[in-house]
C-alpha cells in the first residue's frame, strides 16, 4: 500500500497490521473467554472502529452464525469456530488477508461452507487473499497459484485473472 515496512518501527508495523492486514489461522485462535460476537468485535475495538458491535453483528449474520452470537468457542463446532475466525478477519476490511490452511481442520461439508464464505467475503471486500493450502481444489479457486516445494518456487506456477 505504498508504505515501506523497513522504514517503520515495531509500533508503526503493529498499527499497519491492525488497520490493513487480516489473519485466518488453521487452529482458529479464538479467545476462549469471549463469545463469538466478542471475538469478532475484538480487532474492530483495537483499531478504534466506530460501533464495532453493529458491524460484528452484521458480519456474523453474513457467515450464518447470528443465532450463535453469545456462544463461547467451546460451544461451537469446528466449522462454526472457523466461520467466526473468518468474520473476525474481515471485520476491519483489511487490504490483505493471510489464511493458513483455512479448511485444514474441517470435514468436507464444513470445508465447502467455509470455502464459499471465504471467497464471497473476499470478493465483496475487494481484499487481496493470500492462501496457504495443500487442498488442490481450494487452490484451484484462486486467481494465482504458486507452488512451493522444499522451500523453492516450483516451475508450474500459474496465473489467471487480475491476481
Amino acid at each position: 500500500d505504498g508504505q515501506p515496512l523497513h522504514d517503520m518501527n515495531e509500533e508503526q508495523r503493529a498499527r499497519l497490521r491492525g488497520e490493513k492486514v487480516g489473519f485466518i489461522f488453521q487452529s482458529f485462535m479464538l479467545v476462549q473467554s469471549l463469545t463469538a460476537l466478542e471475538n469478532i468485535m475484538l480487532p474492530a475495538e483495537i483499531t478504534g472502529m466506530s460501533n464495532p458491535k453493529k458491524r460484528a453483528q452484521e458480519i456474523l449474520k453474513q457467515v450464518g452464525l447470528d443465532h450463535r452470537a453469545n456462544h463461547f468457542p467451546n460451544q461451537l463446532s469446528g466449522g462454526e469456530q472457523q466461520r467466526v475466525a473468518i468474520a473476525r478477519a474481515f471485520i476491519t476490511n483489511p487490504k490483505i488477508l493471510f489464511a493458513d490452511e483455512p479448511t485444514g481442520n474441517l470435514d468436507s461439508k464444513n470445508s465447502q461452507k467455509v470455502e464459499e464464505i471465504l471467497f464471497r467475503l473476499n470478493q465483496e471486500s475487494d481484499t487481496t487473499l493470500v492462501l496457504v493450502t495443500h487442498d488442490a481444489s481450494l487452490a484451484a479457486r484462486c486467481s494465482r497459484v504458486i507452488h512451493i516445494e522444499d522451500g523453492l518456487l516450483a516451475a508450474d506456477s500459474k496465473h489467471k485473472g487480475k491476481g
